[in-house]
């Protein structure tokens, strides 16, 4: 029995927030009707027999039950962050199969991207500018833990493809005596068929906290997705 003189802490806002997101992404997933269909439409693998959904998300497989919704590394029993669940939820639900045009665009361009700008620059440019700057030759390596290939954008450049539907590319710019460097991430025109501007911030967090990490503790290091 818990003291009277003491108060069980209440969940912090975010996670509210996540398991909110989580409810209503599963509520959404129950409905579809189709899920063969929607696996076309977002590159993913229906496992009729286990009844479940395969997708690769940065390189990994990942496995939604249905029609829990359940979202799991895997066959393993590691656990899936929370924004990373929903992440994947979203993608799912949301593709609508349209093909990669193969035209990229700033995130500037994207649905309320010019108001949202400011938040990714801090959250998701800055970090990867900041940590690469002095060995921007590096990224290639780096990024091969998340699938990414270096590609020919700016000085340095790589695309990762962090779903099937959707690939990113980050660019960087090495400085010198009059400029700094600088760095934007650029995406196929049909992402927003894919994910809304708030999930495209989160994901490009959360790739942009993976190669700092993976900076840091070494590209082929055990456990760097």
């Amino acid at each position: 029995m818990t003291p009277k003189h003491l108060s069980v802490p209440e969940p912090g806002v975010r996670q509210i927030a996540h398991e909110l997101a989580s409810k209503i992404a599963r509520e959404r997933l129950a409905e579809i009707k189709d899920i063969e269909l929607q696996c076309r439409k977002s590159g993913a693998r229906y496992l009729a027999d286990e009844k479940s959904i395969v997708l690769e998300y940065l390189n990994c497989p990942y496995r939604i039950t249905l029609p829990e919704g359940e979202v799991s590394f895997g066959a393993s029993a590691e656990i899936v962050p929370p924004r990373d669940k929903i992440l994947i939820l979203h993608y799912f639900i949301r593709a609508k199969g349209t093909p990669l045009t193969g035209r990229l665009i700033t995130y500037k361009e994207l649905q309320e991207g010019i108001n949202y700008y400011p938040t990714f620059l801090k959250r998701a440019i800055d970090p990867i500018i900041s940590s690469f700057k002095d060995q921007p030759e590096r990224l290639p390596e780096i990024a091969a833990s998340l699938g990414g290939h270096k590609t020919d954008y700016g000085d340095i450049a790589v695309t990762i493809r962090a779903f099937a539907n959707a690939p990113l590319t980050i660019v960087l710019w090495r400085g010198d005596k009059e400029f700094p460097p600088e760095g934007n991430i650029l995406f196929d025109s049909t992402i927003g068929d894919y994910l809304p501007t708030e999930d495209v911030t989160i994901l490009c967090e959360i790739i942009a906290w993976k190669l700092v990490r993976n900076l840091k503790t070494g590209g082929d290091a055990p456990g760097n997705r």
